[in-house]
């Protein structure tokens, strides 16, 4: 057994030679920090004062048309002008000087003007393709130049489109970036996974760095970004070592403008909505028959109900009455007997009473930017408010960033710069004190008839159980999220820039404050008496955390082209991080009062006081080699050597090498193709083995845990300490091996860009469960390197860019297409048996072979039509249609794969699985984007789209959104049910004979995975959808104003599915989500309402929104 234990206080035992290179690395970052602080007292140089000339000119295109509103700077000094409406500007510059010339979608030109008083300027369009520079691992470098598997989106992704955070605007744009968000909470991230799963064992996300640092993308400014790369392949991600296992995700934020002080200020006013409300019938006339006939047909017809369930008695006099009680008859909602017993007649639409019609919200930004050769700045601040969707207690959101980001030139050899972040996100999450969350108790406790409020002003008790909790108001969290950030930087070039040197230190905190109230809600039975729900979570909690984060990096690289032909890149370097974090977590019960604010206003004995605390070091010395021979040949080789405190004492330093190549077919001399065809054609190979790194900092190391016990001894809840898991001998690092070969290619002059790659990854050692030991071991068997994985899959990205005159004026359109698939299979895992586990359930065990999210089910023949198609038919002796397993018409019929005359599992093994079999896969296949855009006279369109080509869902059990009374004989009915139930009128329907019960658990017909009601939620969404209009610079010019544009732009505005055959309840994009928030409360004392087996969908919607907005640049 391994002895590497964790301690009392937190930290670990490790090996003196590690603890040294740490301790080198933090004395090497104070160093550098005390040498960027003394050099930015260093006052830069003053220029020698020279003659002046008047300099004039005129900027065109390459058509001749004057360009409006074009930068002339001189370069080193903040002198500028900017060209008329005619094209022509007038400055007064050195006589030597050099001045530079930009304008937005044209390359930049520098032109030395010793001579010259007057000069003519042709701006050269930007076809952002060969010349573009990619950001990769401590550096950037021309695409052309790739040898790896590197994605890269710009600005233009976040432009115009106010979003709550980064991560729900990055959803679908880049290919195998897969980011599946769990709803549409405004403060919702998700982990980001490239190329598919990681890992089935230590689990695992893309590393994500923000300006080369770990950061959390919902904290940051989407105006701030200027790029964002993704590093897929191993070799590409190889310099981050073992947190680069399962790709790299840069995002960089833009730098200052060298040219003139500009200021640039953005509002956007949205409206928002769900994109889908369940649409369930209120008319309770028709609610009661159905409910009749679930209750019944369960019972064989041979029982009628006398309640629905805990708040509304059924007889048959009450439905005789409801009859009368229709919609519009105009009649009171409500009658109260000599008792004081209340009978309820309404027809209630609950979530028209949860839903606002619509919500609003605001986006402004404000950044201003400068400087000259030798400094400059760039100062952002962005303030995002949405209010919340619910119409009682609302989610109310809003952050704020600011970014005060600049450099400064020390000398001709030295540049300093500092880059600040400051944000702070607030949210408010109502809860619901009875079912764990709102949408849950509507659909098992608020019935159609019932109204919110008695004739008193009280809540009924359906209310009670749903919306009348969020109009009581006093149950909820507000969690407040600040996070501050400071990385200074040197950057030192010697040998005519061919050597550089890079440094730079991070310091990031981040604090978490989350206060929770959770108040019994009052409702009244009958008239005069009342009663609370939810006593059992009278409490108030406090949850404070917070992480302090160190990072530095020393490298230096040199670059250096030799006769012309040979060209040479390298770089040397090493990093070191150090993560601390700590949290208390308390929470009393016995609220003095309900409107409660501090922990002191409570008095119970129920007390609960923890804490985590977790500590994580890692240092690494990488390196980089890159060749070109002639710009024909290009090679890579990359290597990090990498030590983490989160892994066994002699395991804590890996090695990980990548090497790639590329092929740059089209500079052959041979190459003699017409540009028309193939302007350009590179072939790209790369292969790497990295450690899997991003894990858990104590997995490895048997942990004594100390909790509350859930029961009272003597009146007090003790402490209880628990057994360590037992930790095998020989654990090493999971290791994924990848093999990339890609494609670039240009085409018709470089107009259409091609590029594909297909890539191999194979996972090995992973974490997990071991063999099953006797019982005389004692423990629960240790869990250790069993598993072996490989992942296939492919990526292509077409894109078309063109222009044409349309009335003399130029009409510019671009389409990008992309798709992606993978798919991930268990080469080893230690099942011999190959068990598939619960044979009720839509998910299975892991076994050797098997491709990951397959599903199980039976094949479902249909309905039986006759009760001697039921006679005649193989056994379903176990499974139940009703109480007594009587099987009728209309019932479901499973089909005998084996012709064994039994309907049945067999031994659950892949071997004999009965007459189950794979009948579909949650992994989202073939997933896809489509991007237009056109632009003409200032008018811009764009649409952008995304979608998933194949996926399969299974509703679950105890899903009354899809399932209705099937469920439940008392939840509420979607209304596409209505017609398309069997009846021996209509014997082919969707739906099988209307039983109550059979969709909630156990073995009952529709608990049973099957493929009738398999669901195919491939989907197309509008994900994005601008217009707007630039208003010409020659009507600008006269206002001081560089650029102004007003534009609308709609989010998530339409979405198909054939999942909408069937059902309208249910957004594509959150089935597989689930309410974290309601799930955490619901593990301290509340009810956890989860949906099992294959389904979460009773969450946050996704929303739609539309928004107006206004830019103008000074």
């Amino acid at each position: 057994m391994m002895k590497n234990k964790k301690t009392k206080n937190g930290k670990s035992i490790e090996k003196a030679s590690f603890a040294s290179f740490l301790l080198f690395g933090q004395f090497k970052a104070i160093l550098l920090f005390v040498f960027v602080t003394c050099s930015l007292t260093v006052l830069p140089e003053t220029a020698d004062q020279q003659q002046k000339k008047h300099l004039s000119g005129t900027v065109s295109d390459a058509s001749g048309a004057p360009i409006i509103g074009a930068n002339i700077v001189e370069t080193g000094t903040t002198n500028g002008a900017i060209t008329d409406v005619d094209g022509n500007f007038y400055i007064e510059v050195a006589s030597n000087a050099i001045i530079r010339i930009s304008y937005i979608g044209y390359l930049e030109q520098n032109i030395n003007t010793t001579g010259l008083i007057k000069i003519n300027i042709t701006l050269i369009e930007d076809t952002k393709s060969l010349e573009e520079v990619v950001v990769v691992g401590y550096g950037v470098q021309k695409k052309v130049n790739l040898t790896g598997a590197v994605e890269q989106i710009t600005s233009e992704v976040f432009d115009n489109r106010p979003m709550s955070n980064v991560t729900q605007g990055l959803q679908g744009v880049i290919p195998n970036l897969n980011i599946s968000l769990a709803d549409g909470k405004p403060d919702r991230s998700a982990s980001y996974q490239v190329r598919g799963i990681s890992s089935i064992g230590q689990g695992g996300s893309a590393l994500v760095l923000i300006d080369g640092v770990e950061g959390d993308p919902t904290m940051l400014n989407p105006n701030d970004i200027a790029s964002v790369s993704v590093l897929k392949d191993a070799a590409s991600a190889a310099i981050y070592g073992a947190r680069g296992t399962f790709g790299v995700v840069l995002i960089t934020t833009k730098n200052p403008s060298k040219e003139k002080t500009s200021v640039t200020y953005s509002s956007n006013f949205m409206m928002k909505s769900p994109t889908i409300v369940p649409d369930m019938v209120t008319d309770s006339y028709i609610y009661a028959n159905m409910f009749v006939e679930a209750y019944s047909s369960y019972y064989d017809y041979a029982r009628s109900p006398s309640t629905f369930h805990k708040s509304v008695p059924y007889t048959q006099d009450w439905h005789n009455e409801m009859a009368k009680r229709r919609p519009g008859s105009g009649k009171p909602e409500v009658e109260t007997d000599s008792n004081g017993n209340y009978f309820y007649y309404a027809n209630t639409d609950w979530y028209d009473l949860l839903y606002k019609d619509r919500t609003y919200g605001t986006d402004h930004n404000l950044s201003v930017q400068g400087g000259t050769e030798r400094a400059d700045f760039f100062v952002s601040g962005r303030f995002y408010q949405q209010d919340g969707i619910f119409n009682y207690n609302s989610d109310d959101y809003s952050i704020y960033n600011v970014r005060a980001k600049g450099s400064a030139k020390i000398s001709d050899w030295l540049r300093v710069e500092n880059n600040m972040g400051l944000s702070q996100k607030d949210y408010f999450n109502p809860l619901t004190v009875a079912d764990g969350n709102v949408w849950y108790g509507l659909e098992s406790e608020a019935e159609p008839m019932s109204p919110m409020f008695n004739p008193d002003g009280t809540l009924t008790m359906a209310a009670a159980y749903s919306v009348g909790d969020l109009w009581y108001g006093k149950s909820g969290s507000k969690s407040k999220k600040r996070s501050i950030s400071n990385t200074t930087s040197l950057f030192a070039s010697f040998l005519n820039n061919s050597l550089r040197v890079i440094g730079d230190i991070t310091y990031r905190n981040t604090d978490n404050r989350e206060v929770t109230r959770r108040v019994p809600v009052p409702y009244s039975p009958r008239e005069g008496v009342i009663a609370y729900l939810g006593s059992s979570t009278n409490d108030y909690a406090e949850r404070n955390s917070t992480t302090n984060y160190i990072a530095t990096n020393l490298y230096a690289e040199y670059e250096k082209t030799f006769n012309g032909t040979h060209y040479f890149k390298g770089m040397l370097g090493n990093n070191y991080e150090q993560s601390t974090y700590n949290t208390i977590n308390t929470r009393r019960n016995g609220l003095i009062f309900e409107d409660a604010d501090d922990i002191n206003m409570t008095n119970g004995n129920g007390i609960t006081i923890s804490s985590n605390y977790e500590k994580w070091r890692i240092a690494g010395g990488f390196f980089r080699f890159n060749y070109g021979f002639k710009d024909r040949y290009l090679l890579e080789v990359n290597g990090r050597l990498d030590g983490s405190t989160k892994f066994p004492v002699d395991k804590q330093w890996g090695f990980f090498p990548s090497v790639s190549g590329a092929w740059r077919v089209s500079e052959e001399p041979f190459w003699q193709l017409n540009n028309k065809a193939i302007s350009d054609l590179k072939i790209r190979l790369s292969y790497g083995s990295l450690g899997n790194g991003n894990i858990a900092s104590y997995a490895y190391r048997e942990l004594f845990n100390i909790s509350q016990m859930s029961r009272l001894i003597n009146g007090t809840l003790n402490q209880k300490t628990s057994v360590p898991g037992v930790i095998p001998d020989g654990l090493t690092w999971e290791t994924a091996t990848t093999s990339n070969i890609g494609i670039d290619m240009g085409l018709l002059y470089g107009k259409m860009r091609f590029t594909g790659d297909a890539y191999i990854r194979k996972t090995k050692d992973m974490f997990t469960v071991g063999i099953d030991l006797p019982a005389v071991f004692g423990a629960t068997p240790p869990k250790g390197n069993y598993a072996d994985m490989t992942t296939k899959g492919w990526e292509l990205s077409l894109s078309w860019q063109d222009k044409f005159n349309i009335a003399s004026k130029p009409f510019q359109y671009n389409i990008r297409v992309t798709m992606a698939d993978y798919l991930s299979k268990l080469d080893k895992y230690n099942n011999p048996e190959k068990d598939l586990g619960g044979y009720l359930d839509a998910r299975v065990n892991y076994y050797e072979g098997m491709t990951l999210g397959e599903i199980w089910g039976y094949v479902t023949e249909g309905f039986f039509t006759s009760l001697d198609d039921v006679n005649n038919h193989a056994s379903q002796r176990l499974y139940f249609a009703s109480n007594s397993g009587t099987w009728l018409p209309g019932d479901i019929k499973f089909k005998d794969l084996n012709n064994d005359k039994v309907i049945d599992y067999g031994t659950n093994k892949v071997g004999d699985p009965g007459d189950r079999k794979v009948i579909g896969n949650t992994t989202p296949r073939y997933t896809y984007s489509i991007n237009l855009g056109a632009e003409w006279n200032g008018i811009f369109l764009s649409a952008f789209f995304q979608g998933v080509g194949k996926q399969d869902w299974w509703p679950g059990t105890d899903n009354a959104l899809f399932w209705g009374q099937y469920n439940r004989p008392y939840n509420n009915i979607p209304s596409s049910m209505i017609g398309n139930i069997w009846s021996e009128e209509k014997p082919d329907t969707y739906f099988p004979r209307y039983r109550g019960y059979v969709a909630l658990q156990s073995t009952r017909e529709l608990s049973v995975v099957q493929t009738r009601y398999l669901q195919n939620v491939a989907y197309i969404r509008l994900k994005n959808m601008q217009l707007g209009y630039n208003f010409p610079r020659k009507t600008l010019l006269p206002l001081k104003m560089e650029v102004a544009r007003l534009y609308l732009t709609a989010e998530n505005l339409w979405c198909w599915s054939p999942l909408y055959k069937h059902t309208k309840n249910f957004d594509v994009g959150n089935i597989y989500g689930e309410d974290i928030e309601a799930k955490s409360a619901a593990g301290s004392g509340g009810t956890n309402s989860i949906i099992g087996n294959g389904g979460n969908s009773y969450n946050y919607p996704i929303l739609k929104s539309i928004s107006a907005g206004l830019s103008i640049t000074f």
